[in-house]
């Protein structure tokens, strides 16, 4: 009888703890989180676990799964699981993604390169972030041969676009998956109240400091006359041109006399994202790239429907972990309609608000094809690094296959729930 990974980790754990070795993250999800968030500064913590508002649909996407319940079935030969899932003519040997989350050096220098490499030691795929903190070629060295997507946030460049959708392809991506959400950002109090954007701050921004277009438009900015009024000169705006000068790509003296590390940043603020983005642009899309096309932030039917019918490979129902809009609908309680609306056409995909293998059951069985897990993940890398990523990433499909083995069901969607009465 083959070992499932539920078991297998616990055997892990148990056959560690006679030794008096622990998991370097806590596996209770609260527990996790407490430790996790004390171990990142304020400013990063506010920007990981903060959300728009009043933040009341962080917690909708919470409350949602607490109003389903399993209903586990008895002997019925579960013993054996199946968790594997085929996306875009690749099998993998799970149906959880990471989901992609930008500026990450905030919590840990290096910090992409340790995701790529802790998502390769769990055997799961990596999404890579638009706002990362290391060039999309460099992740993916770190992450081998194992499979990734890559998140694009929708330049008011086209030039850009194209440039990012190349850069994908020569680095084996599987997918592009385009962000809706974003648009705009956000009304975040966690980080108008400490008046900090990191991507102000050169963080988050490396995969278009990499970009030949995206330098060639810095450049021609750096060589305009400068407009609007300057920052006023405190200890902090110093500190601030320091770490936009070294994370710059070249030397520091160099990047020090240089006007391109800033006009770089005001560059990044005025293109990064399409206000006016319409699904007129995203018909442009099909041209433009020979990927699998993800429209992440779905949470409407006829949203769905209408992506479907333009010809896109997949929708990830999203409320960008409750960062975008305050008040909106919990992703979990608007995948059902989704679900039925694309009619399994094409795969749907959901992240928001999942935090344990449990979570993930759930979501699976309400007809999601595969989830994507955000925070956990940031809370390892936090207290344990690659490491870290990789334990969060096993503990969690732990949980999963032993839920669904536990629920008398051989694959996720064999799980039965039902709302609590």
């Amino acid at each position: 009888m083959t070992v499932g990974p539920g078991r297998a980790r616990q055997e892990e754990i148990y056959r560690a703890g006679v030794s008096g070795r622990r998991p370097r993250v806590p596996t209770a999800p609260a527990e996790r989180e407490r430790r996790g968030r004390r171990a990142m500064s304020r400013a990063a913590d506010a920007y990981v676990s903060g959300g728009a508002g009043a933040e009341a649909t962080m917690r909708a996407d919470r409350a949602a799964f607490a109003r389903y319940e399993i209903v586990p079935r008895v002997l019925r030969g579960s013993a054996e699981r199946d968790l594997s899932v085929e996306l875009f003519g690749r099998r993998l040997a799970a149906p959880l993604l990471l989901s992609p989350i930008g500026a990450l050096d905030l919590v840990r220098r290096d910090a992409d390169l340790a995701v790529a490499r802790g998502a390769t030691a769990a055997g799961v795929p990596m999404i890579v972030s638009n706002q990362a903190g290391s060039p999309l070629e460099a992740i993916a060295a770190a992450g081998g041969a194992s499979p990734r997507w890559f998140q694009l946030y929708w330049s008011t460049s086209d030039d850009l676009v194209d440039s990012l959708l190349h850069r994908a392809e020569g680095s084996a991506c599987d997918a592009v998956v385009v962000t809706l959400d974003t648009t705009l950002l956000g009304w975040r109090p966690r980080d108008l109240d400490l008046g900090h954007l990191p991507f102000s701050r050169g963080l988050g921004i490396a995969q278009y400091t990499s970009d030949p277009v995206f330098l060639r438009l810095a450049a021609q900015r750096a060589a305009s006359p400068r407009s609007g009024p300057e920052p006023r000169i405190t200890p902090r705006a110093v500190r601030t041109l320091v770490e936009i000068t070294r994370r710059h790509p070249g030397g520091f003296l160099d990047n020090l006399t240089s006007p391109l590390p800033r006009a770089a940043v005001e560059t990044f603020l005025d293109v990064y994202s399409r206000p006016h983005l319409s699904w007129d642009d995203l018909a442009t899309l099909r041209d433009r790239t020979r990927l699998p096309i993800v429209l992440k932030g779905v949470l409407h039917p006829d949203d769905a429907r209408r992506a479907v019918d333009a010809g896109v490979d997949g929708v990830l129902v999203s409320t960008h972990g409750g960062r975008q809009v305050d008040g909106a609908v919990a992703a979990l309680d608007a995948l059902p309609d989704v679900v039925a609306a694309v009619d399994q056409r094409v795969p749907v995909l959901l992240d928001s608000g999942v935090r344990s293998g449990s979570d993930a059951a759930i979501a699976l069985a309400l007809g999601a094809t595969a989830v994507c897990l955000g925070r956990p993940w940031v809370w390892g890398l936090a207290l344990a690094g690659a490491e870290g990523v990789a334990q969060v990433v096993r503990d969690v499909l732990a949980e999963l296959d032993l839920t669904v083995g536990l629920a008398g069901a051989r694959t996720p969607a064999g799980v039965e729930v039902r709302e609590r009465g």
